[in-house]
């Protein structure tokens, strides 16, 4: 016999020193394994290009209430700027039919129905029933606020 047999180990360190190290097993995949994954991911896509199409669209129909904003800012607290801004955001927002033909009492309760508010025919807003025949100057610094909440809060319309 020429071939030698392995030494028979003496105690547990030999032992542990014999064992051989397994092979890593291979890397967890990170796709998706079944189809619900990718339905799941196809619908929140559209989910997200839907709400993004609502959000632009939303933006778009309201971007005349932005310009009037910032021109009502350059209007200050001149009356007859003010009464300029709410005809102009007025017929941008409503059809020009409605709008156009109104004036005196009449723009006053159309602007106070529309806003839903009273500031307009019982308040600070009568200004605006000679203001646009005043001429510049005429100072109306309520109704600056009065004009800022109706672009803002005006209901119907396209912009609404």
């Amino acid at each position: 016999m020429s071939e030698e047999t392995p030494a028979r180990p003496t105690n547990l360190v030999d032992l542990l020193d014999q064992l051989i190290e397994p092979a890593p097993p291979p890397p967890v995949s990170m796709a998706p394994q079944t189809a619900g994954w990718a339905v799941l991911a196809l619908l929140v896509l559209c989910g997200l290009a839907y709400a993004l199409w609502k959000y632009r669209d939303y933006r778009k129909r309201n971007a005349y209430r932005r310009a009037a904003l910032v021109a009502l800012d350059g209007a200050g607290d001149d009356a007859s700027a003010i009464a300029a801004v709410l005809r102009r955001a007025a017929l941008v927002a409503y059809p020009r039919s409605e709008v156009a033909s109104l004036s005196g009492d009449d723009w006053l309760s159309f602007l106070d129905r529309s806003g839903r508010m009273s500031g307009f025919r019982e308040g600070a807003g009568r200004v605006l029933v000679t203001a646009p025949y005043a001429g510049v100057g005429q100072p109306a610094p309520e109704l600056a606020g009065l004009a800022r909440t109706w672009i803002a809060k005006h209901e119907g319309g396209q912009g609404a």
